[in-house]
């Protein structure tokens, strides 16, 4: 018994030995890596000001035990902002300012354990923000059904669009499914299925940083849309028109409703020659134009084929020289091309493509476009590599208002 208790004495005492070891290692243990000591500081320090932000560029100092430099800054909301690189670089940028003011920027040298040099204040001034360009150039344009927003965004940055519109209690919230969240340079959004009755907007511009532009007040009339009728709808043969096949295809055949041979509208490439080839007709009324829907013509179960336009042209003329020249009587109401969903080879369509090119395509016209009479289709390119068109049925529809 007494060398039982003698063994466990021995290894309590070890255990006690071992947890104040613990201790101490926990409680006095230095940070790895560092010696605690303060980093010298930046040195050599230059200023870029860019849009809504700036690039600074420094002398890292001699220092081994640096692990990175910090900058610490408050934005124009009042909130901090805070930007770390790494030793391996001389330059860091702050970024989120809304506004063109004079901002201080403290830089810190950071060691590898976690200690801070004194800081270095450098002062900057911020061109103007992004998200106000981008609201400076917003654009809304009543369109058919609907609305056209477009702007700018040079830089590519993250802004977000918000679209708002009154609710029930004539308050305006926000509508997600019609605000825009993009950095694409270019932003254009279509909005369609509104009524054509007058309706409010208010539309701002804001970044990831919470910043805000002001608030454009819009009010969209959307244009009304109808199926232009295709029995008013006659050929007008021009000068330069492209002859048709001779062997029963006719343009009236674009409109007749009728789908497969013959009833489908061909040009003839011999007899029409190398250039690109064009068909003229008469819609029978004056109206702005939305759209033309064309469905190619399928050779068996192919539609990107032989003379199915691939790239082409829509014109449109109240009053068209009678020379059949393609002068100012003509207006370029927009350039097309077809792209065949799947991606291959010429003479293979997979069931995607079928099905795309059966439905039709819708094509749009510049809301910019006046009012027409007379529509002229110009194919620069089919997909066999020659310039002769060939369309299975087209419709056409607008505003006769």
């Amino acid at each position: 018994m007494k060398l039982i208790r003698s063994i466990r004495y021995i290894a309590l005492a070890v255990m006690g030995l071992w947890l104040a070891a613990c201790k101490e290692d926990l409680d006095f243990k230095t940070p790895s890596g560092g010696d605690g000591s303060v980093p010298q500081v930046v040195s050599n320090v230059s200023v870029e000001n860019l849009a809504g932000k700036a690039r600074i560029t420094y002398k890292l100092p001699n220092d081994k035990n640096l692990l990175y430099v910090k900058a610490v800054y408050k934005l124009s909301n009042g909130e901090m902002g805070e930007t770390k690189s790494s030793y391996y670089k001389d330059t860091l940028t702050v970024e989120g300012f809304a506004d063109t003011a004079e901002h201080e920027v403290s830089l810190y040298s950071v060691s590898r354990s976690e200690v801070l040099s004194s800081p270095v204040v450098v002062k900057i001034r911020p061109l103007e923000a992004p998200f106000k360009k981008v609201f400076k150039t917003i654009e809304v344009l009543n369109a058919f059904g609907g609305y056209n927003l477009s702007a700018l965004n040079p830089t590519r940055d993250n802004v977000a669009i918000i679209v708002m519109r009154r609710n029930a209690f004539n308050q305006f919230e926000v509508d997600n499914f019609k605000s825009v969240y993009t950095r694409t340079d270019e932003i254009l959004s279509k909005i369609r299925g509104l009524d054509t009755t007058t309706q409010e907007f208010a539309i701002y511009v804001k970044d990831k940083w919470g910043n805000s532009s002001d608030t454009l007040y819009q009010n969209v009339k959307p244009i009304y849309e109808a199926k232009l009728d295709p029995t008013k709808f006659r050929g007008y043969v021009l000068p330069g028109d492209a002859p048709q096949v001779t062997n029963g295809a006719r343009l009236e055949y674009a409109w007749d409703g009728l789908l497969g041979w013959p009833y489908v509208s061909f040009t003839a490439q011999v007899t029409g020659g190398p250039d690109p080839h064009m068909i003229t007709f008469d819609t029978g009324v004056s109206a702005k134009i939305s759209r033309i829907w064309i469905r190619p013509f399928p050779e068996g179960t192919r539609f990107y084929y032989l003379s199915t336009m691939r790239r082409f042209e829509i014109y449109g003329s109240s009053s068209p020289s009678l020379n059949g020249a393609l002068d100012a009587s003509w207006t370029l109401m927009g350039t097309y091309e077809v792209k065949k969903p799947s991606g291959l080879p010429y003479g293979n369509d997979n069931a995607e493509d079928q099905a795309t090119a059966a439905a039709g395509f819708s094509w749009e016209v510049d809301l910019n476009a006046p009012k027409v009479r007379y529509i002229r289709i110009r194919c620069l390119e089919n997909w066999a590599g020659g310039t002769a068109q060939s369309i299975n049925e087209l419709e056409v529809y607008g505003s006769t208002l």
